[in-house]
């Protein structure tokens, strides 16, 4: 007696089983995480952005390369209120928000926004009340000059001496 090849013997009923392995792939799960990313990304974008209205001082100085994450904004308005993100603080509340902020270690960049305007011990204060929380990445934020529009130099007459 003999036993048929490729056959599987036992199990329910003796049954042939052949397992075939699926060759195409389903998407479906991925396009589905894909439209939750875009929408939570369209919903954070415009928080992202401080919208918190300050004179910048200009300057010559090269814009910051630094290549890690956005930094955290402190903003100093001209009147010397003082916002983290977008949130009113107080000077004395400023490092108790800074600590709230999710995700935010001595290593985050702190960008400190003030008003031209502002008074110098206003801003000494703001960041030696950062520096004092441990912070150690802060720097102050300016904007650049706008490019002056080249200006026309009057033809100057070649007279020619004889």
């Amino acid at each position: 007696m003999g036993a048929p090849l490729g056959a599987k013997v036992g199990g329910r009923g003796g049954h042939r089983r052949l397992y075939k392995p699926m060759s195409e792939i389903n998407v479906t799960p991925f396009v589905d995480v894909m439209l939750v990313l875009l929408i939570v990304f369209m919903v954070t974008a415009p928080l992202l952005t401080v919208s918190v209205p300050v004179n910048l001082p200009q300057t010559q100085a090269k814009p910051s390369t630094a290549a890690d994450k956005k930094p955290l904004t402190v903003s100093v308005k001209e009147d010397g209120t003082i916002y983290v993100q977008e949130s009113l603080v107080t000077l004395t509340g400023l490092v108790a928000a800074l600590k709230t902020i999710p995700d935010i270690d001595p290593e985050t960049r702190i960008m400190v926004r003030g008003d031209k305007k502002n008074n110098y011990g206003t801003m000494v204060e703001v960041l030696g009340a950062i520096a004092n929380a441990g912070y150690t990445k802060i720097g102050l934020a300016a904007s650049l000059p706008t490019p002056a529009a080249p200006q026309s130099t009057p033809a100057r007459s070649n007279p020619t001496h004889r």
